[in-house]
């Protein structure tokens, strides 16, 4: 798995949790509804250090809660 596909995934299970749109993430975030679908889509294959901070911050929470998950601790990720 790619550190892309670990966010991506990472979102998925957020936006599950807080029964949160990908629209209002997007609002939240200011992230561009195009570079959300990359994201979520696969298609972007470098996630910035920022874009990541700008999606923790769509959630209201720290960069270091939004990292705090297995997705992230893996052996199998995939680092570019």
């Amino acid at each position: 798995m790619t550190v892309n596909d670990a966010v991506a995934k990472r979102v998925s299970l957020l936006l599950q949790e807080r029964r949160m749109t990908q629209y209002r993430l997007e609002q939240e975030s200011g992230i561009q509804h195009g570079s959300m679908q990359c994201i979520m889509n696969g298609r972007n294959k470098t996630v910035t250090l920022s874009t990541v901070m700008m999606l923790a911050r769509g959630f209201h929470m720290s960069l270091t809660d939004f990292l705090d998950h297995p997705l992230f601790r893996s052996e199998d990720l995939e680092l570019e």
